[in-house]
């Protein structure tokens, strides 16, 4: 049993699962207490190589679990993690995120009875996406802030289409100094959040019914954990990750639709999730 399990949903991108690996090995905690689950919608073969590398060089506990590639499927495959995780409690990241050195105590650290911890994420931009490596990584430069980008977002923050927020990077420990601060966002970030596992199996995990990216991630798991009475809070400039650039993701007209119909159903428990009606 381990205390915690990192769930790392992933497709096809094996440069960025590579430089999480390397930022996990500089976690500010012992992470042989930390279960690695690679949750993959696919079976590439680089990724699988990789994943293989890696848990031959036995500094990080990792599943690698696979599905095959029909499509978005990515509900199916956390749910495959969370009946896959040996431990009571599940941080969920995405491939293409990069955790800080103090990320997975920062959800450790935060954890409550019934409570979901709600991170974001540093948008970095294409150029600094682009320059990314494995040595800036276990120097720690990459979590360190500069204070050119914090000045350049601030600018343009309010600019249409401009998405890049470096002051999300800022580790404000005091809680009442991030509350002056920053507007804490208590709602789930797919890419960066984490709860106690019995609460997942409690709804019936992640509703496979979305098809395509955009709520059923994220949305709709809020909606029904809240439904059930469950506390949210902030772990913004606590929990950072760092988001590699790329082009931005359409999310599916029919699954607003969907999830439309599942508030006006108000159910917790999804028909279609971990276990099936």
């Amino acid at each position: 049993m381990f205390d915690a399990s990192l769930v790392i949903s992933v497709y096809d991108k094996a440069r960025e699962l590579d430089l999480i690996f390397h930022a996990l090995l500089i976690q500010n905690l012992n992470m042989k207490g930390i279960e690695v689950i690679i949750a993959e919608d696919g079976m590439n073969k680089d990724i699988a190589a990789l994943t293989g590398k890696w848990s031959a060089d036995g500094r990080l506990n990792i599943n690698h679990i696979t599905q095959e590639d029909k499509g978005f499927r990515k509900n199916r495959i956390l749910n495959k993690a969370i009946t896959a995780s040996a431990s009571p409690y599940m941080i969920f990241i995405d491939g293409d995120c990069i955790p800080h050195p103090e990320f997975v105590s920062a959800h450790l650290n935060n954890a409550g009875q019934n409570t979901v911890l709600c991170g974001r994420r540093v948008n970095l931009t294409k150029k600094r996406s682009d320059e990314m490596n494995s040595p800036d990584i276990v120097s720690g430069k990459y979590a360190k802030s500069r204070f050119s980008d914090i000045i350049h977002s601030a600018l343009n923050k309010d600019k249409p289409g401009y998405e890049h927020n470096a002051e999300e990077g800022i580790i404000i420990r005091p809680e009442g100094l991030r509350k002056l601060l920053m507007n804490e966002d208590e709602h789930i970030l797919g890419c960066n959040f984490s709860v106690h596992r019995q609460m997942l199996i409690n709804i019936n995990g992640f509703d496979e019914n979305y098809e395509g990216p955009g709520l059923g991630e994220d949305s709709d798991i809020e909606y029904r954990l809240r439904l059930t009475g469950a506390r949210f809070k902030s772990v913004r400039n606590l929990a950072i990750v760092y988001h590699m650039y790329h082009p931005k993701t359409i999310e599916q007209p029919r699954n607003m639709e969907y999830f439309l119909g599942v508030k006006s159903r108000n159910l917790s428990y999804c028909i279609n999730g971990i276990q099936k009606a």
